[in-house]
């Protein structure tokens, strides 16, 4: 399979599949803990638990529906379109029921919902997310086509959280004469979440439906393998985990993933006690998002040309940790301009920038190495095996950004960081505090994955001498 052999029709509608996930991990890493703790008033060690417990089932459905979609035969629909198309309802009803929670619940009714539905949500979207990256990771056999395949699905992230947050921030999110930040409005989140569902269920549903047509040129399971068992699933994981360069990014990606679940957790927390910040602000990130993904689109399939993938992800990780958490340390070092002022907005901005080039660059990077150790697997054992392969990485990122949400409301109730609350009215000490604690403390994780993602060793030399072996075969 050539580069040509992916057309751009398939790219995008690939792309858009990303689209639904990113409105996903905004709403889940951005107000998921805001909403249960500042709205409805549950503690913040509460609310930031429920998603981690959800983690139990996270550890059973990610690698089934790996292994299952690797061993899923059928002619007409192939490997990973049975489960990509059975997502979309199950997806949207546990979404809506998220943040529509029964109204006078109690403490332990509001917790135990967040729970159920955390878990619900968890497990429809492993339905979809696993087997579409797996598609992704087996639309070419390219070394540098696969880094253009994520880069689209990268871009359609993008756009997925970037119309979450300014369509949500602009038309639902608005003040009112008795929230001044209609964050903390409790009409509001019914409405967001209603619209996002149906995005939500039109991308996941279009993405699917119309990649159908490179069913023909996709993988199917090798003719002598088992069908799946659960024993034949615990097989395929301990193949995966036998591969050096697999544990080196996924390692990378388990101590990153802390930097990045723990700061999406707090990021709200941040814009409007610690700036001080309003949605007619805070909606204007866009900007910053799109001229890093836009970064991440354009340049990653030049870097990996110029310094290869191994790299890369290691210089952008580096820049991930420090770039997000420039603001606060120049703030505490004196050299930040105050709340309030004209330069205050685009400085954060400028940085964040920064740190979402970085980040889109090491996305794109790491899901495009991802096939690569799909191929040296392939050699090694003689299976194909995209489906184990990301769904253990689309269960370590969920795991850490749980971790990480879970430490953040953790962080919050040691902090006595008080709930149902303006800006303003919380202790400055106490906002000194959660400064600290999202920013130069999250750096410590991200620099340890940077030192593992240094680990990986397949480089583009090795890679063609896999693939030459695998077509020798």
């Amino acid at each position: 399979m050539n580069q040509r052999s992916v057309p751009l029709r398939t790219k995008l509608f690939f792309g858009l599949g990303a689209t639904a996930e990113s409105v996903f991990l905004y709403t889940f890493g951005f107000l998921t803990m805001l909403y249960y703790n500042q709205v409805l008033g549950l503690p913040a060690t509460l609310a930031g638990l429920g998603p981690t417990l959800a983690l139990i089932f996270d550890a059973i459905t990610d690698p089934l529906i790996g292994s299952w979609s690797d061993r899923f035969r059928s002619k007409k629909w192939g490997r990973r379109h049975p489960f990509m198309l059975a997502a979309p309802v199950p997806v949207t009803i546990a979404f809506f029921a998220l943040f529509n929670p029964p109204t006078a619940a109690s403490e332990t009714q509001l917790f135990l919902w967040l729970i159920l539905f955390s878990i619900l949500l968890r497990s429809c979207m492993t339905l979809f997310f696993v087997p579409h990256l797996a598609l992704g990771g087996e639309l070419s056999k390219d070394y540098h086509e696969r880094t253009t395949i994520m880069s689209y699905n990268n871009f359609g992230g993008y756009i997925g959280a970037a119309g979450a947050v300014w369509l949500s921030l602009t038309y639902i999110f608005t003040p009112t004469a008795e929230y001044e930040n209609g964050l903390l409005n409790p009409a509001a989140y019914p409405v967001f979440s209603t619209w996002a569902c149906v995005a939500v269920f039109l991308s996941l549903y279009a993405s699917a439906w119309f990649t159908r047509d490179r069913i023909p040129t996709l993988t199917q399971p090798e003719k002598n393998l088992p069908a799946f068992s659960l024993a034949n699933m615990y097989r395929d994981l301990l193949k995966v985990f036998r591969n050096r360069n697999y544990l080196f990014l996924l390692l990378g990606l388990f101590f990153l993933s802390i930097t990045i679940g723990m700061r999406a957790a707090f990021n709200q927390y941040m814009n409007i006690y610690y700036w001080e910040l309003l949605p007619d602000q805070i909606r204007w990130f866009v900007l910053g998002s799109a001229a890093g993904y836009v970064i991440g689109f354009a340049f990653s399939y030049v870097l990996h040309r110029r310094f290869d993938k191994r790299a890369t992800i290691f210089v952008a990780t580096v820049v991930v940790a420090f770039a997000e958490a420039m603001p606060v340390i120049l703030r505490i070092s004196g050299f930040f301009p105050e709340n309030g002022t004209p330069e205050l907005f685009p400085s954060i901005l400028a940085f964040h920038a920064i740190g979402s080039g970085a980040l889109s660059v090491l996305n794109i990077s790491v899901m495009s190495a991802l096939a690569d150790v799909a191929d040296e697997n392939e050699l090694r054992f003689g299976q194909r095996q995209e489906g184990v392969l990301y769904s253990a990485r689309s269960f370590f990122s969920k795991a850490d950004r749980a971790l990480g949400t879970f430490l953040a409301g953790v962080t919050l109730d040691v902090i006595a960081f008080p709930s149902g609350v303006k800006p303003g009215e919380v202790d400055p000490e106490v906002v000194h505090l959660l400064g600290i604690m999202d920013s130069p403390v999250t750096i410590v994780p991200a620099l340890i994955g940077a030192a593992f993602y240094a680990g990986y060793r397949l480089n583009r030399r090795k890679h063609a001498e896999i693939k030459a072996s695998l077509e020798a075969i």
